[in-house]
């Protein structure tokens, strides 16, 4: 008698479940790298909102302010010069300061209408107007030549 050739063989073991831990090598470059961006972004986005934190408050602070406290607007608008720029461009003579202000706020002062700022009569609420426009449209990275 001749005898079954599969006789010989074992039972059918089914394999254990494939763990989808431990990952592979390149699954934890893509992880790491994914996770390095996202530091750099949120590092990134920290320092950009650190930078614009100045003028997000001297926009409050003018908000708070009048239309006709035109010399509390004034100074908001040197204060964020000297925190963004130089001394130097904050503190210069007032027909410069016109055209730094101009070139920084996008609108145009001109020296008489500056001048205003020093006289008796305080009723410049077109200015105030004006001078708070320029705190909210002040250039943070405008190249300025002192």
């Amino acid at each position: 008698m001749q005898t079954n050739p599969l006789d010989g063989l074992h039972d059918v073991i089914a394999p254990a479940e494939v763990a989808w831990w431990p990952l592979a090598p390149i699954w934890w470059l893509i992880i790491s790298i994914v996770c390095v961006l996202l530091i750099i972004g949120l590092v990134q986005l920290y320092k950009n909102n650190q930078f614009k934190k100045a003028k997000k408050q001297a926009i409050e602070l003018s908000r708070t302010l009048a239309d006709d406290d035109v010399q509390a607007l004034h100074i908001i608008l040197k204060r964020l010069t000297r925190h963004y720029y130089t001394e130097q461009l904050a503190a210069q003579p007032m027909a410069q300061w016109s055209q730094s202000l101009s070139q920084l706020s996008g609108d145009t002062f001109s020296y008489d209408e500056l001048m205003q700022l020093y006289q008796a009569d305080n009723n410049h609420a077109e200015l105030g107007v004006k001078l708070r426009h320029a705190i909210n449209n002040f250039k943070l990275k405008e190249s300025i030549n002192v």
